[in-house]
């Protein structure tokens, strides 16, 4: 689903320099191909949001209230697996009937598969992947429903190849980078488990990022300080998947009843695992913003944006539902930036790892 309307999911990416002037004439040159010139190699190319066909390419069809809309299709022409072997298995027993013999040599084999192919792929219906990205112009943060890293990889090569420069993916170690200049890499390892000291786990910002989360929600709540926003209420749903290299299951999932309770989710803190995917939810002002987000991939699906139900024109309703997805980013980008600056001060961050083995002892753990 796209920007538009509904719940959005999507990763950050950011732009080192701003679109050119031509942004619309260069995804009009690389416009995703006609249907009759796929083939069963997946190609890529640009469409409007308005459907998956639209490949005349303008500002009328991809500008919408300033922000730029467009999709990146992946296209193929694939044969289902039985059909082929079908084809294939009735094309072996003909020739066999002809020759009189018990079986198929095997080149004879590959030369039937290869012209069943041939036959059938021009008649199979075009099989469609889509990206949609969303970006508004006077910023360098542009967002693409690129979920998976193999499609991300697919999005930035076509976004380089159209554009010159990269989109580079905002994951946890990149937006680290580009809000306090940190290479993670340099951050010695920490363990907020009482039982598991700090040289056994590896520094993973983005799963300490969403354990800090979790512990904030349940030890401040609703009065969260972040920078130039005023405090903000938290909330961790599950289901929880927490993890942690090593010996035993690496990956925990908790779901159903009650897991932040569970006594399943204190054993998995205990050991020292993390959380790297939950729900969260966030408020500020009377508005809340829900999503499932992944600590290590910085992916969000299925952000449910606040919306005003008295807005009914078109125009109005999409700059609200953007403005709200511009307002999530930067209070998510202030709460990661707060969690690195303590990441980052030794004294606070010794303190804070205090706190966090505290609360991780005394939670409670229902059966």
């Amino acid at each position: 689903m796209g920007f538009e309307s509904g719940a959005v999911s999507f990763r950050w990416y950011h732009l080192p320099h701003p679109l050119p002037d031509d942004a619309i004439e260069r995804m009009a040159a690389h416009a995703a191909p006609p249907l009759e010139a796929i083939g069963a190699e997946e190609v890529g190319g640009w469409v409007s949001s308005r459907h998956l066909l639209d490949r005349v390419l303008k500002a009328e069809s991809v500008i919408r209230e300033g922000w730029i809309l467009a999709t990146l299709r992946l296209s193929a022409r694939k044969i289902p697996p039985a059909l082929l072997a079908a084809e294939c298995r009735m094309e072996e027993l003909a020739l066999r009937a002809v020759e009189d013999s018990p079986a198929v040599r095997r080149r004879q084999r590959q030369e039937i598969r290869r012209a069943v192919i041939e036959r059938l792929l021009p008649q199979m219906p075009p099989q469609f992947r889509a990206i949609p990205m969303a970006h508004r112009p006077t910023t360098s943060f542009l967002y693409a429903a690129a979920l998976s890293d193999s499609l991300s990889d697919l999005f930035t090569a076509h976004f380089r190849h159209t554009f010159g420069f990269p989109a580079t993916p905002l994951d946890a170690a990149a937006a680290a980078v580009l809000l306090r200049r940190l290479d993670v890499r340099d951050l010695p390892p920490a363990s907020f488990s009482p039982q598991v000291p700090d040289r056994d786990v590896p520094v993973e910002i983005g799963r300490e990022f969403l354990t800090w989360l979790w512990f904030q929600a349940e030890t401040v709540r609703d009065h969260i300080e972040v920078p130039r926003h005023p405090p903000l209420a938290l909330q961790i749903e599950g289901p929880l998947v927490l993890a942690r290299e090593g010996e035993g299951a690496h990956v925990t999932t908790l779901r159903d009843g009650e897991p932040l309770y569970s006594a399943e989710a204190k054993t998995c803190l205990m050991a020292g695992k993390r959380l790297c995917r939950a729900r969260v939810s966030v408020g500020l002002q009377g508005m809340v913003w829900r999503m499932t987000f992944d600590g290590d991939t910085f992916v969000f699906r299925s952000l449910t944006l606040p919306e005003d139900p008295q807005r009914t024109d078109p125009g109005s309703r999409f700059l609200e539902r953007m403005m709200r997805l511009e307002t999530f980013r930067e209070i998510w980008l202030a709460l990661y930036g707060r969690f690195l600056d303590e990441r980052i001060d030794s004294n606070r961050w010794t303190s804070l790892k205090s706190r966090m083995r505290e609360w991780i002892q005394q939670r409670p753990a229902h059966l």
